[in-house]
């Protein structure tokens, strides 16, 4: 029984940074003005989503459930900090693109630590790697996107 816990702890917890991704590209989208990065955010938003889908179902088939749609206190605390340097910065698209790496590199770090304990998570630890690899594509796609940035304002 407290294995099946530490189970259902661990996947709310990667729903919850999923779900707070979702959202802070989602926020982030309606932030800038660039049409390319509003796509690439709203694509990203939509991935969140399904890869949360993906892991309540498996938090189900192990008795738990999630009623988080829209993130925890981290993700807001994210949303929040974009939300700031918004009004201080007029929609800086580097700003928000540092912003979301920060919540990209935690989300990684956090899918790591569940992958490398494969007994608890070995009915889904494809699932995760799978979702982690989708989540790092998507995180060099925002540098490589931030650094382009950079070069065209010097």
């Amino acid at each position: 029984m407290e294995h099946n816990n530490e189970i259902i702890s661990d996947l709310k917890g990667l729903i919850n940074f999923l779900n707070d991704g979702k959202e802070g590209y989602n926020s982030a989208s309606e932030t800038t003005e660039d049409l390319e990065l509003k796509g690439l955010f709203l694509n990203f938003a939509v991935q969140r989503g399904l890869y949360a889908d993906e892991l309540k179902t498996h938090l189900e088939q192990h008795g738990g459930e999630s009623d988080n749609e829209s993130g925890g206190l981290l993700g807001a605390l994210h949303r929040t900090w974009i939300d700031i340097r918004q009004a201080f910065s007029s929609k800086e698209d580097s700003a928000i693109l540092n912003a979301i790496e920060t919540g990209e590199e935690a989300a990684i770090e956090k899918f790591e630590a569940a992958i490398n304990n494969p007994s608890t998570h070995a009915d889904h630890v494809d699932l995760l790697q799978r979702q982690v690899t989708g989540i790092r594509e998507a995180l060099s796609q925002i540098r490589g996107y931030n650094e382009r940035l950079k070069v065209t304002q010097s």
